[in-house]
């Protein structure tokens, strides 16, 4: 059966034709007998939206976990077992933990996503004291401090492997409008690339797939940058693959462009965040895909604490469009704003959650952000797709026509949600 949508596209109001999993005609048509009619009532049809790097299995695992963002306070609760949290600002050992709960086994995963802090429980029940990962951070009398870094995989070993609800995250973000993703998450098991594969309805690009034919990730980490060999055998163990290199510090970009330099650029090469960068860098940047969101919910404790030699350098976004480079917008969920809308609010003001606006100049419209979002997941150069004939049937119908989109927006704008033509969310009737 086909489905025959009317709708207003960026030409005006026509009509969509989807057979399968294709659009296949785009125009002034009447309706075929047999054919499903969805009137759109003047909303607008968009291609589906892409969030170009965000963590699947972390984002699923943090809507079961202790939210403490706002404190540690929330450890307190009494109970048996292991407490989970995420999002936390602060700074600390486990000693900051145990002083809030020491009773219970804690982890707490901090909001950038590179570091997890234990408390004491914790660190005695994995026995972290006969651990030799280079992850796990030792006093000066060589006691785990409970500070571990980078040690996603070794929590893993340790604890067992997580079953996150990733049907429902599949659901969540069809409900707001994205039917495909590039997940982050580094050195990803086999196992999970199949339950990533199995479990959501998106379009899904794997960075952490080693045998995947797309970028595959390296991260510099912040805590401890690599020498410049180890960067340039980095680089060239992956080739013929591209790259996509988790880079924040302005050290850490310097560091990557000049071991870039040398192995050479090839199409697909990525910046994931690339969250300081110099002006006279500008021009030298493969594409970037940053994070908009995270000016939303860190802005503030970005004016108070990043340097003030870094601050107008912070998550540019206009500047490296008229530089002449590439840049799309994500969410790095679960460690930003998972809503793609409140991304594009976020591209737009650059505005803290007091107020306080980050490097104005940064700022860019909602339709040249949204563009990003309706880039192919594997060439972030391209152009933004479009509903067009022939093209795949991953379309999003907002309940209010483009322009009041892009003036307003919000996720409650989404009506419904289709992906290779299968609707995902809402009802069109």
């Amino acid at each position: 059966m086909t489905l025959l949508l009317d709708v207003e596209l960026p030409e005006g109001r026509c009509d969509v034709r989807v057979d399968g999993r294709l659009v296949v005609e785009v125009g002034q048509l009447s309706r075929a007998a047999g054919e499903e009619a969805v009137n759109g009532n003047g909303g607008a049809l968009l291609p589906g939206l892409h969030d170009h790097h965000l963590h699947l299995l972390a984002t699923a695992a943090a809507s079961a976990s202790v939210d403490v963002r706002d404190g540690l306070g929330p450890l307190a609760s009494a109970g048996e077992g292991w407490l989970r949290a995420v999002g936390w600002s602060g700074d600390g050992d486990r000693h900051v933990l145990d002083a809030v709960q020491r009773r219970r086994p804690v982890r707490v995963q901090h909001g950038s996503g590179a570091l997890w802090v234990l408390n004491t429980e914790a660190i005695g029940l994995l026995q972290l004291d006969r651990s030799d990962h280079p992850g796990v951070e030792r006093d000066a009398h060589g006691q785990p401090t409970g500070r571990l870094w980078r040690a996603d995989a070794l929590l893993g070993e340790l604890l067992g492997r997580e079953t996150p609800d990733l049907a429902g995250l599949g659901l969540r973000l069809a409900q707001l409008g994205v039917t495909g993703v590039t997940d982050a998450t580094p050195a990803l098991e086999p196992g999970a690339v199949r339950l990533l594969r199995a479990s959501v309805p998106q379009k899904l690009q794997l960075l952490g797939d080693a045998v995947g034919t797309g970028p595959r990730k390296i991260v510099i980490a912040d805590h401890a940058l690599p020498s410049y060999p180890e960067l340039v055998a980095q680089l060239r163990d992956i080739r013929p693959r591209a790259a996509a290199i988790h880079c924040v510090t302005r050290e850490a970009l310097i560091l990557l462009l000049a071991a870039m330099e040398e192995v050479g650029t090839i199409l697909g090469d990525r910046i994931e965040h690339a969250a300081v960068i110099p002006e006279e860098l500008l021009g030298h940047l493969p594409t970037v895909v940053t994070q908009p969101g995270f000016l939303t919910c860190h802005g503030d404790r970005y004016r108070a604490e990043v340097s003030d030699d870094d601050l107008p350098d912070l998550y540019r976004y206009r500047s490296v469009l008229q530089a002449g480079g590439h840049v799309v917008p994500s969410s790095d969920a679960p460690y930003g704003p998972i809503d793609p809308w409140q991304v594009l609010r976020a591209a737009r003001d650059r505005r803290a959650a007091s107020g306080a606006v980050l490097s104005r100049f940064e700022r860019v419209p909602v339709r040249v952000a949204l563009d990003g979002m309706l880039r192919p997941l594997a060439d972030l150069t391209a152009p933004a797709r479009a509903v067009v004939g022939g093209a795949v049937a991953d379309l999003v119908l907002l309940h209010v026509p483009r322009d009041e989109a892009l003036d307003h927006p919000e996720a409650d704008n989404v009506r419904c949600t289709w992906i290779d033509g299968g609707l995902v969310h809402g009802d069109p009737g």
